[in-house]
């Protein structure tokens, strides 16, 4: 026991038997002195019994949570829930985006109505401009399509090594896909399927996947309120490629496919499925504060059954920013077998002439577009696209097939976008296109086209 803790016994102790003796202090040395000394004792004795037990609770308690702390760090870890991250690549950086677009519009053919179903009806595509047979021009009325198939998002994996290689994988839909069994109609619930538009993945220079052909310059494409408004004279294909960039130059091998019309039966085979060697590109790209330019080539074996003949093709293309607010647009391009790579397919790339012979058909095409930056919301483009094809009458003479075949298409457009909103486009437009036959007939089209769209 402690002097402090004998100090406090002693000094408890007298005052108990201060408190116990003071009623009778005037009696002292009585007969109940002896007792009252042994009442002290007994609560002294008492008093040391509750220290003696509190300093043994205390160091119980300290040994407890000694041998406890022995446990904890005896015992091992337990076991995750699993051994391996969940991420095949913990390091990779993930993006996305898309937009969502709705669009409106009204339209007028002069040789009826585009079918219901088709692409003409969601966007202009001026192999779906309707050419009467005989070239009387039925008297129609327009006909109003909402829709939002051409919403879109994307998804992008990013990842630089120690070493420092850089991979990308990168995947994109939209939702123009086309219906699901009957609920795919306008009655109902106007459903449209995902559809694959790009994916890819790139390392360093090289790029393997399906992607916007190496052929083609987007960047030089105006901005429409139509999904692409120059159709007819831009090239427009995605598809699988291997792909090699050094700089401003690149090359690629390409997803073959050949397009075939017969000229004497007036059949276009757009199937293919016998082509062999894959389509050869090359592009070269030259970039400044003006703006840019484009050169590429295309270099096609063109294939039907057991017969081939040789495409190529060259586009010129590119972007001149005339001050902060304007911008000129265009895009040349001309070659044989050119046909699939030109306004949506709207030439065939070879023709079966009367003897079965496989030959490369012409075709040429371009637009010019003018952007104008009315303020930092408000922007206007005024646009102009055309192609042609040289449907060679005399591989077979004045077959039926020569006079159905397309020889020219054009198009105007002019929009007003209004950005309210960052990211946020309300947009019109009015458009008027033409398709002309090899035999001169003609069917117009004029729409009004409208949308709302948020890019996130």
């Amino acid at each position: 026991m402690t002097t402090k803790q004998r100090n406090s016994r002693r000094l408890l102790a007298t005052a108990v038997l201060v408190a116990l003796a003071a009623p009778g202090m005037a009696f002292a040395q009585t007969a109940k002195e002896a007792e009252l000394e042994a009442r002290v004792a007994q609560l002294e004795a008492q008093i040391q019994t509750l220290l003696q037990g509190q300093q043994q609770q205390q160091e119980s308690i300290s040994q407890a949570q000694t041998r406890l702390d022995q446990v904890q760090v005896a015992q091992p870890a337990a076991a995750p829930l699993q051994s391996k991250p969940i991420l095949a690549n913990p390091d990779a950086v993930f993006t996305y985006g898309g937009f969502i677009k709705f669009d409106a519009m009204v339209t007028d053919t002069s040789d009826g109505a585009i079918a219901e179903g088709s692409a003409g009806r969601l966007f202009y595509v001026p192999s779906t401009i309707p050419v009467t047979a005989n070239g009387a021009e039925p008297d129609s009325d327009p006909y109003t399509d909402f829709h939002a198939a051409f919403s879109r998002f994307w998804f992008a994996a990013d990842h630089t090594t120690e070493g420092g290689d850089k991979f990308r994988a990168y995947i994109e839909a939209d939702m123009y896909g086309g219906g699901s069994a009957n609920l795919g109609n306008e009655v109902s619930t106007n459903t449209h399927g995902v559809t694959l538009r790009q994916a890819f993945v790139t390392w360093n220079s090289w790029l393997a996947g399906q992607t916007w052909s190496n052929f083609q310059d987007v960047a030089a494409l105006p901005e429409a309120v139509d999904f692409v408004g120059v159709t007819e004279g831009t090239t427009f294909v995605r598809q699988a490629q291997i792909r090699y960039t050094s700089g401003p130059f690149s090359v690629a091998l390409e997803n073959p496919h050949t397009t075939v019309s017969n000229i004497t039966t007036a059949a276009r085979n757009n199937a293919g499925g016998s082509d062999s060697l894959p389509d050869l590109t090359a592009r070269y790209v030259m970039k400044g504060d003006w703006g840019h330019f484009s050169a590429a080539g295309l270099l096609r074996q063109l294939k039907s059954g057991d017969e081939t003949a040789t495409g190529a093709a060259v586009s010129l293309s590119g972007r001149f920013n005339i001050g902060a607010n304007d911008d000129i647009r265009w895009m040349a391009n001309y070659g044989s077998g050119i046909g699939r790579y030109l306004g949506f397919g709207l030439g065939a790339d070879s023709v079966v002439d009367a003897n079965g012979n496989l030959h490369a058909q012409d075709g040429a095409g371009g637009f010019v577009a003018w952007r104008h930056a009315f303020n930092g919301k408000l922007r206007s483009n005024l646009m102009y696209s055309v192609a042609e094809f040289d449907n060679d009458r005399s591989l077979v003479g004045w077959g039926p097939g020569s006079f159905a075949a397309t020889e020219r298409a054009q198009s105007f457009h002019a929009n007003l976008i209004y950005s309210p909103f960052p990211k946020l486009d309300i947009g019109a437009e009015i458009g008027w296109g033409q398709r002309e036959l090899e035999d001169n007939r003609k069917g117009d089209l004029k729409r009004i086209q409208t949308t709302v769209k948020y890019t996130f």
